[in-house]
């Protein structure tokens, strides 16, 4: 019997294997990522599953919060990491401890973001620290609270240096260091493209500028290899935004799942961007926000 005249029922045992197929896999897979590190699995040990073996990455603004929960995952994933700090050079340490512990390679920065040369120095420094640079992850960002008409010139002028220019500049200083495959990776916010309440224009304003930058160096790198993709994220259980903290119950009111996220959350995104599985991915977004903003 050819192709153009096998019957439904050879076409839906053929379907049925299939689809067993794809879900024995995708469960393998799952089981495999959630793994703890150190855990042996009947595939051998948890060296298997280190997409990112003999990568280097920098993660501004990552000794708490959002940046050390990404810092640590990309070790875990297989990468040496350098961080950026500004006034938490104790807790700048832990992640390096961490990240070392794990017998990775790991530098602490100290830079201010809103200095254009501190953001410079620091890929210089990274890679002088690790070796190179393959990862950039833009996560520095700085809130200010206060509605339109109560903005100063300091604040507007903080929130478009650290949220803005610092991943301009950050990402113009890695170019030099990345090669084919290399992965720029930008932290925005849920609220850059849907403002739900007042207070949050100028924030919202310097985070959807990540949406141009991150479609326009698609454009520009794509044909050096080099992928560029934003993660943009919901309400997230940090210091800056505590799950108990006064927005908490609006924030939370806005979500579909009724909950905040954890930074393992955003940091399971970005690790996976920077994986050779999102190799075909470009110029992207993912919103991880518990439908905030569906």
């Amino acid at each position: 019997m050819n192709e153009t005249t096998s019957s439904p029922m050879s076409r839906r045992a053929v379907l049925t294997s299939a689809a067993a197929g794809i879900a024995a896999a995708t469960a393998s897979g799952l089981a495999l990522a959630a793994t703890p590190p150190g855990t042996a699995t009947h595939a051998g040990s948890r060296e298997d599953a280190a997409p990112l073996q003999g990568k280097r990455a920098l993660v501004t603004g990552a000794s708490r919060g959002i940046g050390a929960g990404i810092a640590r995952a990309l070790a875990d994933a297989g990468a040496d990491v350098a961080i950026t700090y500004l006034n938490s050079p104790d807790r700048a340490a832990d992640v390096v401890r961490t990240i070392e512990a794990m017998g990775r390679r790991a530098v602490a920065i100290r830079a201010d973001s809103a200095d254009p040369a501190a953001v410079r120095r620091s890929v210089d420094e990274t890679v002088a620290g690790i070796g190179g640079l393959d990862i950039l992850v833009n996560n520095v960002g700085i809130s200010r609270d206060g509605t339109f008409a109560e903005m100063t010139l300091e604040d507007i002028d903080a929130l478009l240096h650290v949220n803005t220019r610092a991943a301009v500049l950050a990402s113009q200083a890695a170019l030099p260091h990345l090669r084919t495959g290399g992965r720029i990776i930008t932290i925005g916010s849920c609220v850059a493209e849907r403002v739900p309440f007042s207070g949050l224009t100028v924030y919202s304003m310097s985070k959807s500028a990540m949406l141009a930058l991150t479609r326009g160096l698609a454009r520009d790198l794509g044909p050096q290899g080099i992928t560029v993709n934003l993660v943009q994220p919901g309400p997230i259980d940090t210091d800056q935004n505590p799950a108990d903290g006064a927005w908490s119950d609006l924030n939370r009111g806005f979500t579909a799942l009724g909950r905040y996220g954890t930074p393992a959350d955003i940091a399971a995104a970005v690790t996976f961007l920077a994986s050779p599985a999102a190799g075909f991915m470009t110029g992207s977004t993912l919103t991880v926000d518990a439908g905030f903003n569906a």
